[in-house]
């Protein structure tokens, strides 16, 4: 995971024609998610004491990168305050983070598949998080997994939320010989998301049977400011909102949410204290404390109360 997040902002260049490849991978999409059509969604209301899962990646999970001033404590878990525990905390919530720093929308449902430093990493060592380090709950096997399991036992969960993908597409930009810059490259990462995320909604809908409110949280952009960083977290977007559509989601615009935090900061997340702040100067590409409170300021708008 700490490959990953080592302020790697070049990359977002290679995929700027993502955006004008998803047009061509919307096709697939399409196929792939005309499926068993998922139960009807009650869309009760979150109401104080009722349980909230939180699904994902290092984003959700809370996670900053060690040359963050003071450093983190990685072996305690309690210490990373990602959006969920925020959220939680503002609405009285059971919350179970179920979230792992590196988790692709492969690994997420085979823990076996290829990560980006969760469960493996694309140099094959043995620096993953989850040996390493604790996440905020415990569990064996997949992510997937944990979370049929907890709907199961847990019947009064009223939220769920999954922010997944881009690790995806890092891992495409770690693994092939131009950075993952090719149209056929970002069409079969794209489609690869989108077959995985319809897996993971469908077995929320139809396996584990729950019909509560869903959100889909949307990447923000490092630098609104430039055009190439904006295409990668529009395209990663695109292709998360499109595959979950068709299960009763509802979507919070992280986007635009830190687009909107950033006007007085020349539209820089960085300036606008959004992004982690190293000690060596700089930023990371993970929300600081503030940035997590505006993304789960965004879910709480996104979902319906009590």
């Amino acid at each position: 995971m700490r490959r990953l997040y080592n302020a790697r902002v070049a990359l977002v260049v290679s995929v700027i024609c993502g955006a004008v490849a998803l047009a061509s991978g919307s096709a697939v999409a399409k196929s792939l998610v005309k499926a068993t059509p998922p139960a009807a969604s009650r869309n009760l209301p979150v109401v104080p004491g009722s349980q909230y899962l939180a699904l994902g990646d290092s984003v959700t999970f809370g996670y900053m990168e060690s040359t963050v001033a003071p450093a983190p404590d990685y072996h305690n878990a309690a210490s990373f305050l990602g959006y969920p525990e925020q959220l939680g905390a503002e609405l009285h919530l059971s919350v179970a983070n179920a979230a792992c720093s590196g988790e692709t929308s492969s690994s997420l449902i085979n823990p076996a598949a290829p990560s980006n430093g969760c469960e493996n990493n694309p140099a094959h060592t043995n620096a993953n998080y989850r040996t390493e380090f604790p996440l905020h709950v415990r569990y064996k096997g997949s992510q997937l997994a944990f979370a049929l399991s907890y709907l199961h036992s847990h019947h009064d969960v009223r939220l769920v939320t999954l922010m997944i993908g881009a690790n995806d597409f890092f891992v495409c930009q770690e693994t092939t010989s131009d950075g993952c810059a090719s149209r056929a490259e970002q069409n079969a990462t794209a489609s690869t998301v989108t077959k995985n995320i319809h897996t993971i909604l469908s077995a929320i809908r139809n396996k584990a049977h729950y019909a509560g409110q869903i959100v889909i949280v949307n990447y923000y952009s490092l630098n609104y400011s430039s055009a190439a960083v904006n295409a990668q977290s529009l395209l990663i977007n695109k292709v998360q909102d499109a595959a979950a559509r068709p299960y009763h989601v509802k979507i919070a615009d992280g986007y635009a949410a830190f687009r909107a935090a950033s006007i007085h900061s020349g539209n820089d997340t960085c300036t606008a204290g959004l992004l982690t702040q190293l000690s060596g100067g700089g930023c990371g590409i993970h929300p600081s404390y503030a940035g997590q409170a505006l993304l789960a300021q965004t879910v709480e708008k996104t979902i319906t109360l009590a």
